[in-house]
């Protein structure tokens, strides 16, 4: 066992003393992330709309921590690359993976439903990465980036949006709106084409987003 002041333990507290309080609120953007998976299962699982409402609850809740991640950030002139790659890993976890998580457990769990879900989070991995090797110079040499190219990940809380909508119009699983096609050996739900657009518009290099 290793003593207190053996060197991997020291890194390890290293590394915590590291963390800023900016970073607190990215780790629970990524929380509320995982927690919205953890509910999609849970909502597969028992059918309950309460594990699907909770599941897009925790959407915006995300939203609400990478918002005041970036401000307290700011505030308190703490950036680091540390906590810039820390907030691109939870953005994918809470505005990537569980929205196309929650997809699934509505009912877009055709094929080509997946294929589409499966692109969305594809696009929101590689705008995350773009955007980290080339927010220098989007900065222009300034503290902030002045626009964006493509729409921003979190744009992902309103497909969770137009979800928990369905949800409360009863129109989940077979009853989604639009129904299903068969396209070739698979199905495909229209709505899944939401997410595919979504992808879409955050991999575009052509739409440019001034970032207020």
């Amino acid at each position: 066992m290793p003593r207190p002041d053996s060197p991997p333990v020291r890194k390890h507290f290293s590394m915590i003393r590291g963390f800023h309080l900016a970073d607190v609120f990215t780790l629970g953007n990524a929380a509320c992330g995982v927690g919205g998976v953890f509910l999609a299962m849970a909502y597969m699982a028992s059918q309950s709309l309460t594990h699907f409402y909770w599941a897009a609850a925790l959407a915006p809740a995300a939203f609400v921590f990478d918002v005041f991640d970036g401000r307290i950030a700011r505030w308190r002139q703490t950036h680091s690359a540390l906590g810039r790659e820390l907030d691109s890993l939870a953005d994918i976890i809470s505005f990537g993976v569980a929205p196309a998580a929650l997809g699934f457990a509505a009912g877009l769990d055709g094929g080509w439903d997946c294929v589409a879900l499966v692109y969305f989070v594809c696009c929101g991995v590689s705008r995350l990465a773009r955007f980290n090797v080339t927010a220098e110079s989007l900065s222009a040499g300034g503290d902030k980036v002045k626009y964006f190219e493509g729409t921003p990940i979190p744009t992902s809380v309103v497909l969770v949006g137009v979800l928990a909508w369905a949800a409360s119009q009863g129109r989940l699983g077979d009853a989604l709106w639009g129904g299903a096609w068969s396209v070739g050996p698979w199905q495909l739900h229209p709505m899944a084409l939401l997410f595919a657009l979504s992808g879409t518009l955050m991999i575009s290099k052509t739409l440019r987003i001034p970032k207020f």
